[in-house]
Protein backbone atom coordinates (compact mmCIF):
# COMPACT_ATOMS: atom_id res chain seq x y z
CA UNK A 1 0.00 0.00 0.00
CA UNK A 2 1.08 3.56 -0.60
CA UNK A 3 2.35 5.66 2.25
CA UNK A 4 -0.20 8.14 3.60
CA UNK A 5 0.41 11.78 2.93
CA UNK A 6 2.78 13.44 5.37
CA UNK A 7 1.88 17.05 6.18
CA UNK A 8 4.37 19.71 5.18
CA UNK A 9 3.87 22.59 7.62
CA UNK A 10 4.85 26.10 6.72
CA UNK A 11 6.94 27.79 9.44
CA UNK A 12 6.90 31.52 9.97
CA UNK A 13 9.60 33.40 8.06
CA UNK A 14 11.88 30.52 6.94
CA UNK A 15 15.54 31.62 6.75
CA UNK A 16 17.00 32.92 3.53
CA UNK A 17 20.80 33.15 3.40
CA UNK A 18 22.07 36.61 2.55
CA UNK A 19 24.11 35.37 -0.43
CA UNK A 20 21.10 33.76 -2.16
CA UNK A 21 20.08 35.12 -5.61
CA UNK A 22 17.06 37.43 -5.36
CA UNK A 23 14.74 34.92 -7.06
CA UNK A 24 16.03 31.84 -5.24
CA UNK A 25 15.28 30.57 -1.78
CA UNK A 26 18.08 28.29 -0.68
CA UNK A 27 19.47 26.49 2.35
CA UNK A 28 22.42 24.15 2.83
CA UNK A 29 22.11 21.55 5.55
CA UNK A 30 24.52 18.67 6.29
CA UNK A 31 26.06 18.81 2.82
CA UNK A 32 22.75 19.04 0.92
CA UNK A 33 21.67 22.20 -0.85
CA UNK A 34 17.98 22.89 -1.40
CA UNK A 35 16.83 25.55 -3.84
CA UNK A 36 13.37 26.78 -4.81
CA UNK A 37 12.56 29.47 -7.35
CA UNK A 38 9.24 31.28 -7.80
CA UNK A 39 8.73 33.70 -10.70
CA UNK A 40 5.66 34.98 -12.60
CA UNK A 41 3.96 32.99 -15.36
CA UNK A 42 5.73 32.95 -18.71
CA UNK A 43 5.02 35.62 -21.31
CA UNK A 44 4.24 35.06 -24.98
CA UNK A 45 7.83 34.73 -26.25
CA UNK A 46 9.00 32.05 -23.80
CA UNK A 47 5.66 30.22 -24.18
CA UNK A 48 6.14 30.03 -27.95
CA UNK A 49 9.68 28.75 -27.46
CA UNK A 50 8.52 26.12 -24.99
CA UNK A 51 5.69 25.05 -27.31
CA UNK A 52 8.13 24.49 -30.16
CA UNK A 53 10.46 22.43 -27.95
CA UNK A 54 7.70 20.36 -26.38
CA UNK A 55 5.57 19.87 -29.46
CA UNK A 56 2.41 20.52 -27.44
CA UNK A 57 0.57 23.63 -26.27
CA UNK A 58 1.48 24.43 -22.67
CA UNK A 59 -1.13 24.89 -19.92
CA UNK A 60 -2.90 28.22 -19.41
CA UNK A 61 -0.70 29.12 -16.45
CA UNK A 62 2.86 27.95 -17.02
CA UNK A 63 5.53 28.85 -14.48
CA UNK A 64 8.41 27.85 -16.71
CA UNK A 65 11.14 29.48 -14.60
CA UNK A 66 10.07 27.88 -11.32
CA UNK A 67 11.87 24.90 -9.82
CA UNK A 68 12.58 22.84 -6.73
CA UNK A 69 16.01 21.22 -6.56
CA UNK A 70 18.00 19.08 -4.13
CA UNK A 71 21.77 18.92 -4.64
CA UNK A 72 24.59 16.98 -3.01
CA UNK A 73 27.70 18.89 -4.16
CA UNK A 74 30.20 16.38 -2.77
CA UNK A 75 28.95 13.65 -5.10
CA UNK A 76 27.65 15.86 -7.92
CA UNK A 77 24.18 14.34 -7.62
CA UNK A 78 20.99 16.37 -7.91
CA UNK A 79 17.28 16.00 -8.56
CA UNK A 80 15.12 18.80 -9.96
CA UNK A 81 11.42 19.38 -10.57
CA UNK A 82 10.43 21.95 -13.20
CA UNK A 83 7.55 22.53 -15.60
CA UNK A 84 9.34 21.74 -18.87
CA UNK A 85 10.61 18.33 -17.77
CA UNK A 86 7.19 17.46 -16.33
CA UNK A 87 5.34 18.49 -19.50
CA UNK A 88 7.84 16.58 -21.60
CA UNK A 89 6.45 13.43 -19.94
CA UNK A 90 2.87 14.20 -21.08
CA UNK A 91 1.68 11.76 -23.73
CA UNK A 92 2.22 13.40 -27.13
CA UNK A 93 0.64 10.67 -29.26
CA UNK A 94 -2.95 11.27 -28.23
CA UNK A 95 -3.29 7.61 -27.22
CA UNK A 96 -3.90 8.59 -23.58
CA UNK A 97 -6.19 11.48 -24.42
CA UNK A 98 -9.40 11.42 -22.40
CA UNK A 99 -12.26 10.94 -24.85
CA UNK A 100 -14.99 13.16 -23.45
CA UNK A 101 -17.68 15.32 -24.97
CA UNK A 102 -15.83 18.61 -24.55
CA UNK A 103 -12.35 17.55 -25.66
CA UNK A 104 -12.99 19.04 -29.12
CA UNK A 105 -14.08 22.31 -27.49
CA UNK A 106 -10.86 22.38 -25.48
CA UNK A 107 -8.70 21.74 -28.56
CA UNK A 108 -10.39 24.52 -30.51
CA UNK A 109 -9.98 26.90 -27.58
CA UNK A 110 -6.29 26.09 -27.24
CA UNK A 111 -5.63 26.40 -30.96
CA UNK A 112 -7.19 29.87 -30.81
CA UNK A 113 -4.83 30.89 -28.02
CA UNK A 114 -1.91 29.37 -29.91
CA UNK A 115 -2.76 31.03 -33.24
CA UNK A 116 0.55 32.85 -33.34
CA UNK A 117 2.47 29.58 -33.25
CA UNK A 118 3.19 28.37 -36.77
CA UNK A 119 3.63 24.66 -35.99
CA UNK A 120 0.45 22.61 -36.02
CA UNK A 121 -0.44 21.37 -32.53
CA UNK A 122 -0.78 17.60 -32.76
CA UNK A 123 -3.20 15.58 -30.60
CA UNK A 124 -1.89 14.97 -27.07
CA UNK A 125 -3.12 14.26 -23.56
CA UNK A 126 -4.83 17.58 -22.96
CA UNK A 127 -5.28 16.79 -19.24
CA UNK A 128 -1.51 17.37 -18.87
CA UNK A 129 -1.18 14.19 -16.81
CA UNK A 130 2.48 13.56 -16.07
CA UNK A 131 4.38 10.79 -14.34
CA UNK A 132 7.47 12.96 -13.96
CA UNK A 133 9.40 11.90 -10.85
CA UNK A 134 12.24 14.42 -11.03
CA UNK A 135 15.22 14.92 -13.34
CA UNK A 136 18.44 13.56 -11.87
CA UNK A 137 22.07 14.37 -12.65
CA UNK A 138 25.43 13.15 -11.40
CA UNK A 139 29.07 13.48 -12.36
CA UNK A 140 30.10 11.36 -15.35
CA UNK A 141 32.78 9.75 -13.20
CA UNK A 142 30.32 8.93 -10.44
CA UNK A 143 27.04 7.75 -11.95
CA UNK A 144 24.54 7.51 -9.12
CA UNK A 145 21.19 5.99 -10.05
CA UNK A 146 18.08 4.94 -8.20
CA UNK A 147 17.54 1.22 -7.80
CA UNK A 148 14.29 -0.59 -6.90
CA UNK A 149 13.80 -1.18 -3.19
CA UNK A 150 11.22 -2.40 -0.70
CA UNK A 151 12.36 0.09 1.94
CA UNK A 152 9.54 2.58 2.53
CA UNK A 153 9.90 6.21 3.52
CA UNK A 154 10.18 6.21 7.36
CA UNK A 155 6.96 7.99 8.25
CA UNK A 156 7.57 7.85 11.98
CA UNK A 157 10.68 9.99 11.60
CA UNK A 158 8.72 12.54 9.60
CA UNK A 159 5.97 12.74 12.21
CA UNK A 160 8.40 13.81 14.91
CA UNK A 161 8.07 17.46 16.02
CA UNK A 162 11.50 18.42 14.67
CA UNK A 163 12.22 22.09 13.92
CA UNK A 164 11.46 23.17 10.35
CA UNK A 165 14.55 24.94 9.05
CA UNK A 166 13.13 25.63 5.59
CA UNK A 167 9.78 25.30 3.85
CA UNK A 168 8.53 26.35 0.44
CA UNK A 169 5.80 25.57 -2.06
CA UNK A 170 6.30 26.06 -5.80
CA UNK A 171 3.62 26.02 -8.50
CA UNK A 172 4.80 24.63 -11.86
CA UNK A 173 1.64 24.72 -14.01
CA UNK A 174 -2.14 24.93 -13.87
CA UNK A 175 -4.99 24.69 -16.38
CA UNK A 176 -8.77 24.86 -15.89
CA UNK A 177 -9.39 22.57 -18.91
CA UNK A 178 -11.87 24.90 -20.63
CA UNK A 179 -13.76 25.39 -17.32
CA UNK A 180 -14.36 21.64 -17.03
CA UNK A 181 -12.02 20.93 -14.13
CA UNK A 182 -8.43 21.55 -13.17
CA UNK A 183 -4.97 20.12 -13.82
CA UNK A 184 -2.10 21.35 -11.70
CA UNK A 185 1.43 20.41 -10.71
CA UNK A 186 3.17 21.78 -7.63
CA UNK A 187 6.05 20.98 -5.25
CA UNK A 188 6.44 21.33 -1.50
CA UNK A 189 9.66 20.82 0.39
CA UNK A 190 10.58 20.96 4.05
CA UNK A 191 14.03 20.65 5.61
CA UNK A 192 14.61 19.51 9.20
CA UNK A 193 17.95 19.26 11.02
CA UNK A 194 18.42 15.54 10.20
CA UNK A 195 16.38 14.96 7.03
CA UNK A 196 14.20 16.48 4.31
CA UNK A 197 11.06 15.61 2.37
CA UNK A 198 9.94 16.85 -1.05
CA UNK A 199 6.45 16.22 -2.40
CA UNK A 200 5.66 16.79 -6.08
CA UNK A 201 1.94 16.40 -6.77
CA UNK A 202 -0.02 16.32 -10.01
CA UNK A 203 -3.75 16.75 -9.38
CA UNK A 204 -6.47 16.34 -12.00
CA UNK A 205 -10.19 16.83 -11.60
CA UNK A 206 -12.12 16.38 -14.82
CA UNK A 207 -15.76 17.09 -14.05
CA UNK A 208 -18.08 14.08 -14.48
CA UNK A 209 -15.12 11.96 -15.66
CA UNK A 210 -12.18 11.29 -13.34
CA UNK A 211 -9.97 12.29 -10.42
CA UNK A 212 -6.24 11.62 -10.66
CA UNK A 213 -3.41 12.21 -8.17
CA UNK A 214 0.22 11.40 -8.94
CA UNK A 215 2.64 11.95 -6.07
CA UNK A 216 6.42 11.79 -6.01
CA UNK A 217 8.05 11.94 -2.59
CA UNK A 218 11.80 12.31 -2.18
CA UNK A 219 13.14 11.61 1.30
CA UNK A 220 16.76 12.29 2.30
CA UNK A 221 18.43 11.18 5.53
CA UNK A 222 21.43 13.48 5.91
CA UNK A 223 23.59 11.30 8.18
CA UNK A 224 23.61 8.24 5.90
CA UNK A 225 23.14 10.00 2.56
CA UNK A 226 20.20 7.70 1.87
CA UNK A 227 17.65 8.95 -0.68
CA UNK A 228 14.30 7.21 -1.11
CA UNK A 229 11.97 8.11 -3.96
CA UNK A 230 8.35 6.99 -3.92
CA UNK A 231 6.00 7.45 -6.88
CA UNK A 232 2.31 6.72 -6.27
CA UNK A 233 -0.48 7.13 -8.84
CA UNK A 234 -4.12 7.12 -7.73
CA UNK A 235 -7.30 7.60 -9.72
CA UNK A 236 -11.04 7.04 -9.53
CA UNK A 237 -14.14 7.83 -11.53
CA UNK A 238 -15.78 11.15 -10.70
CA UNK A 239 -19.16 9.66 -9.83
CA UNK A 240 -17.57 7.04 -7.57
CA UNK A 241 -15.72 9.71 -5.59
CA UNK A 242 -18.95 11.67 -5.19
CA UNK A 243 -20.69 8.48 -3.99
CA UNK A 244 -17.93 7.86 -1.42
CA UNK A 245 -18.30 11.39 -0.12
CA UNK A 246 -22.02 10.90 0.46
CA UNK A 247 -21.41 7.56 2.17
CA UNK A 248 -19.05 9.33 4.55
CA UNK A 249 -21.82 11.70 5.48
CA UNK A 250 -20.45 14.76 3.74
CA UNK A 251 -23.01 17.51 3.28
CA UNK A 252 -24.04 18.24 -0.30
CA UNK A 253 -23.06 21.89 0.14
CA UNK A 254 -19.52 20.90 1.19
CA UNK A 255 -18.84 18.49 -1.69
CA UNK A 256 -17.75 21.10 -4.30
CA UNK A 257 -15.03 22.38 -1.94
CA UNK A 258 -13.91 18.83 -1.09
CA UNK A 259 -13.52 18.07 -4.79
CA UNK A 260 -10.80 20.71 -4.93
CA UNK A 261 -8.96 19.38 -1.87
CA UNK A 262 -6.33 16.87 -3.06
CA UNK A 263 -5.32 16.02 0.51
CA UNK A 264 -8.85 14.95 1.40
CA UNK A 265 -9.40 13.20 -1.92
CA UNK A 266 -6.23 11.09 -1.83
CA UNK A 267 -7.73 8.60 0.63
CA UNK A 268 -10.71 8.01 -1.68
CA UNK A 269 -8.66 7.18 -4.78
CA UNK A 270 -7.29 3.64 -5.12
CA UNK A 271 -3.62 3.16 -5.98
CA UNK A 272 -3.10 2.16 -9.63
CA UNK A 273 0.72 2.30 -9.71
CA UNK A 274 3.53 2.57 -7.19
CA UNK A 275 7.35 2.55 -7.40
CA UNK A 276 9.93 2.64 -4.62
CA UNK A 277 13.57 3.44 -5.38
CA UNK A 278 16.65 4.09 -3.30
CA UNK A 279 20.24 5.29 -3.60
CA UNK A 280 22.96 6.10 -1.10
CA UNK A 281 25.17 9.08 -1.85
CA UNK A 282 28.87 9.25 -1.07
CA UNK A 283 29.38 11.14 2.13
CA UNK A 284 30.97 14.54 1.88
CA UNK A 285 34.65 14.59 2.93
Amino acid sequence: MASPAVPLPNPTNPPLPSDAPSNDNTITQAGFKVTTRKLPILKAGPIEEMTEKLGIAPPEMIFGDNLARIEHPASGWSIEFNAFDALDRVDKTGDSMLKVSYSKEWQQNRQHHSSDIKEVIKPFDWSYSTDHAGSTESLASNLLQFEPTTTPIPLELLKRPDPILFFDEVMLYEDELADNGIAMLSCKIRVMPARLLLLSRFFLRLDDVIFRIRDTRVFVEFKTGEVIREYTAREEKYDEVKRKMKLRGEKEADIPALMRDANRLAGMLPVVEQRLERLELHKAP
